[in-house]
């Protein structure tokens, strides 16, 4: 089949429903929208957020966290998981 007649029979599709193109939403430092400058260790359910069902840290490129903050909710995880208030590993977190 020559190129002309494939793209020719490209142009010809047509969708029963429109197809559906959403755009992504902005990442953003929570931190610093909210002008939360201490991340605290104590509370595990805030720290939830941040750690996947494994009970792994979600990276900065997912949660959107600056680099500052991911470093404090780090050290908040560590500090959370050193007291036993959150597991080192898990089968499902939430």
């Amino acid at each position: 089949m020559s190129r002309a007649k494939q793209n020719q029979r490209n142009k010809s599709i047509r969708f029963l429903t429109s197809p559906k193109i959403s755009r992504r939403r902005d990442k953003y430092c929570r931190f610093e929208k909210y002008g939360i400058k201490y991340v605290d260790y104590k509370d595990p359910e805030f720290l939830k957020r941040f750690l996947n069902e494994q009970g792994k840290l979600l990276p900065r490129r997912i949660t959107g966290n600056s680099v500052k903050a991911q470093r404090k909710v780090a050290q908040a995880v560590k500090r959370a998981r050193q007291v036993a208030l959150l597991p080192y590993v898990t089968d499902l977190m939430n």
